[in-house]
């Protein structure tokens, strides 16, 4: 029988790759947001993802809580569930990019399972709105969760130093970034495309003595063809001595 002995080297690696796998299933397990893009003024879609229920319990309802940073929110309509957008009066009214004037704004979204989402099953919902125009502005949707029985508040938010992971019950977070050179609606920026098609250009575009030059060296080449064709049908006919 042969025994296997592990070094230390071997056995801390083992231990390192424990903890990842802890640490990922501890964050798969929470109700998170995914962002398709991060860009500060950037028009986004969030991902919000409920990977089980409470305590074993069917989800009922998610309440999606909206930071005050943001104005206008479109849900995405899911075919498991009712949606409905929950509104509320600002303190000072504000103009939108076209110059009306907003006095309210949306507060919550709150989506109703039509079925209860059973413990162990996974759904996804979507919101679709502008980032902020600030980087490094860090936004946070707590959400309630419902269930058959109980409910689960994802609310907490990292105190300063404090590592995220170490939450129980985080809020889904968005964190904005740099703004990209795409407009706010995904417009290419048109000095890129332009620069784009510069770049391209010497490539595509050739004079007339270059094709002059190729005509030229391709009439060789079959010129030369054809005498090597001559010479040897010519060998072939000649009358053996």
């Amino acid at each position: 029988m042969q025994i296997r002995r592990f070094t230390l080297p071997t056995l801390g690696a083992t231990a390192a790759l424990g903890i990842v796998a802890l640490t990922a299933t501890a964050a798969s397990a929470h109700v998170s947001v995914s962002p398709d893009t991060t860009a500060a003024g950037a028009y986004a879609v969030l991902t919000f993802s409920v990977p089980h229920g409470c305590e074993g319990s069917p989800t009922t309802k998610i309440a999606i809580q909206v930071p005050e940073e943001i104005t206008s929110v479109t849900p995405t309509v899911n075919p498991n569930w009712d949606v409905k957008k929950v509104t509320a009066k600002l303190a000072q009214p504000i103009k939108d990019e076209d110059g009306n004037e907003i006095t309210d704004r949306v507060s919550q979204v709150v989506y109703t399972a039509k079925t209860p989402l059973a413990d162990g099953y996974r759904d996804t919902l979507a919101l679709s709105l502008q980032l902020p125009a600030k980087e490094g502005e860090s936004l946070q949707f707590p959400v309630l969760q419902t269930c058959v029985k109980g409910q689960t508040s994802w609310n907490e938010t990292a105190a300063e130093g404090q590592d995220p992971e170490t939450l129980q019950n985080p809020a889904p977070t968005v964190t904005v970034t740099a703004a990209t050179g795409e407009g706010h609606h995904g417009a290419v920026d048109p000095t890129a495309a332009a620069e784009s098609d510069v770049a391209v250009a010497p490539s595509s575009n050739k004079t007339e003595g270059d094709n002059g030059n190729m005509l030229a060296i391709g009439g060789l080449a079959v010129g030369a063809a054809g005498l090597g064709i001559a010479v040897i049908a010519l060998g072939r006919t000649r009358p053996k001595a």
